[in-house]
């Protein structure tokens, strides 16, 4: 695959929630971006707080623009906090540091785009992420 299509951003989203259901998470909000950082899907489970997609989007678009998984911004986050509120800076506040956002590749693992998702805790997101992914038959870089 060389490009994320509607129809592999919206079983991602799909198949994540699938996979939440199956393990009884809270309500989740899952978005979508592809390489260049362009809306795919998003979507809110019935029962998600007002700001859900916001962070879920965060997650994802923070991972997608520093080229790793969301894990991977929350420990800079705890080892360079000034880096990550600088990076967060340039890239309009739209970088959540913990996991959640996970990258989207290919079997040769160039990146596709990243899924970002909030509503449970961080680490039941990134299993929900993650499971999205594989779903569709792509491999998911969480930045463990």
């Amino acid at each position: 695959m060389t490009e994320l299509t509607l129809e592999t951003a919206q079983a991602i989203v799909s198949e994540a929630l699938k996979a939440a259901r199956a393990k009884s998470f809270k309500p989740l909000a899952i978005v979508v971006y592809d390489e260049r950082g362009a809306l795919k899907a998003l979507a809110c489970e019935d029962g998600t707080s007002l700001k859900r997609a916001e962070i879920a989007m965060g997650k994802a678009y923070g991972a997608l623009a520093m080229g790793v998984g969301s894990r991977a911004l929350h420990k800079m986050a705890t080892d360079r906090p000034y880096f990550v509120a600088a990076a967060s800076h340039v890239v309009g506040g739209q970088l959540v540091p913990v996991p959640g956002g996970v990258l989207i590749k290919n079997a040769q693992g160039r990146i596709l785009g990243a899924v970002g998702v909030s509503g449970d805790t961080s680490d039941n997101d990134e299993i929900a992420a993650a499971a999205g992914i594989e779903a569709a038959g792509l491999t998911f870089d969480a930045g463990a």
